[in-house]
């Protein structure tokens, strides 16, 4: 009876002593609420934050973990900067002249942050956004509305489709990003919240003064699929609290206007990781081309060039994805941030970015620290999509919207009929 009680004793000390060391080191790296970023300066390369071990938190018992889950739950959600340091805010970046024609031009093309539409202001922004949710929420309950891993749970996503959700634990804020839809510059605003680059010692207090190179650096953002190797068995423990705590918020654009913006940026520009890994395989597969440039400036000084009909045959095949999932550029939105696992406070679209932008950055009360970077706009989806898909064959337009449905119908995107229709 002694030595059973003696056991107890021992198990309850050793899990307490282990807890405060888990607090400790929290505490070290941070704040006392999981203050968890790293900073990096940019003048040195940009490298992973060491990891700690984890085999001691593999040994504790169960119990612990859910004493853990109790404790981490006891927090609340941060939406104020918890820095002690005062931050003056900065002045409205400049306009777009003011930039180098070269920078204009490469981002007009890349096309990562246009407005596809020119959308009217909303007198009820607040509305809008509670329509938006509402409607997410309904069609994830709807049993009828199905689409693949619509059904999983949160704890059944793979580590490594979380590698989109960045967090920023300063502010409590969690951003999904998506290729194609203003995510180079939500993720330098994501940059200078969570003070995670500096630049000669200071953190960056523009977005718009953070280089292209390093905003989309994996290294410099904490990401959830990170949250494993740092804290083994507790990950989904702190993901879940983060997740009802923080605010989470996403921008979404018109699947198939995204798809065309894609392919302007990766296979319209010369760029040699596309177009080996890509344009190669689609100029082999679907032009009956078995000779081709080493290069990528070889391959356009020769004329040789992806174009959107092969592009769109890709998509189509269905070995594409029996080789690898898409690239993220192409990746279904639900594919990415998973919105029927996790219930987003705040969705964005492209269309009504300004003033998207504006009022979340209010809602997290950060709109007097920085300002969202001005946006370039072009013309319509509608003239976009007729222009594009002109010389698709119906049959295959038809396809590939059952391919991007679900993103049409979750975020509340038309169906195009005129692309549909014979």
């Amino acid at each position: 009876m002694t030595k059973t009680r003696l056991f107890r004793l021992w198990l309850v000390l050793g899990s307490v002593f282990m807890i405060l060391l888990i607090i400790v080191y929290w505490d070290n790296v941070g704040t006392a609420h999981f203050y968890l970023h790293t900073s990096f300066s940019r003048p040195h390369p940009l490298e992973p934050r060491p990891t700690p071990a984890q085999g001691a938190g593999r040994e504790l018992a169960s119990e612990v973990g859910e004493l853990l889950e109790t404790l981490l739950g006891t927090g609340t959600k941060q939406v104020a900067a918890v820095s002690g340091k005062k931050t003056e805010a900065p002045p409205p970046p400049p306009p777009a002249s003011g930039r180098s024609a070269l920078s204009n031009m490469e981002e007009r093309v890349r096309g990562y942050d246009w407005s596809t539409h020119d959308a009217q202001q909303s007198p009820d922004p607040d509305g809008r956004q509670a329509e938006r949710r509402s409607v997410l929420r309904d069609l994830c309950a709807n049993a009828s509305f199905v689409f693949p891993t619509k059904e999983r749970s949160f704890d059944d996503i793979p580590n490594y489709e979380l590698n989109h959700l960045i967090v920023d634990d300063r502010h409590g804020v969690i951003y999904c990003y998506v290729p194609k839809v203003a995510c180079t510059n939500w993720k330098r605003v994501m940059i200078v919240l969570s003070e995670s680059l500096l630049d000669q010692g200071a953190p960056y207090r523009d977005p718009l003064d953070i280089p292209r190179e390093y905003v989309h650096n994996s290294s410099t953002h904490l990401t959830f699929n990170k949250f494993w190797r740092r804290y083994g068995r507790f990950s989904r423990h702190l993901m879940k609290v983060k997740l009802k705590k923080y605010t989470k918020f996403l921008f979404v654009r018109d699947p198939f206007v995204r798809l065309i913006s894609a392919f302007r940026s990766k296979f319209e520009l010369e760029n040699e990781e596309f177009y080996r890994k890509f344009a190669v395989p689609m100029l082999r597969m679907y032009s009956n081309h078995s000779s081709l440039p080493a290069s990528v400036r070889e391959a356009f000084s020769a004329g040789l060039k992806v174009s959107f009909s092969n592009f769109i045959q890709y998509l189509l095949d269905p070995h594409t994805e029996k080789l690898a999932p898409f690239n993220e550029h192409w990746r279904q939105v639900h594919r990415l941030c998973h919105p029927c696992q996790i219930d987003y406070d705040f969705v964005g679209k492209l269309e009504t970015l300004d003033q998207d932008a504006a009022q979340l950055l209010r809602l997290l009360k950060v709109d007097k620290l920085l300002h969202f970077p001005p946006s370039y706009r072009n013309r319509t989806a509608s003239s976009w999509e007729e222009d594009w898909f002109a010389k698709i064959p119906l049959a295959w337009r038809r396809q590939l919207y059952k391919l991007y449905e679900a993103d049409f119908v979750l975020f509340g995107y038309p169906k195009p009929e005129n692309l549909l229709r014979d």
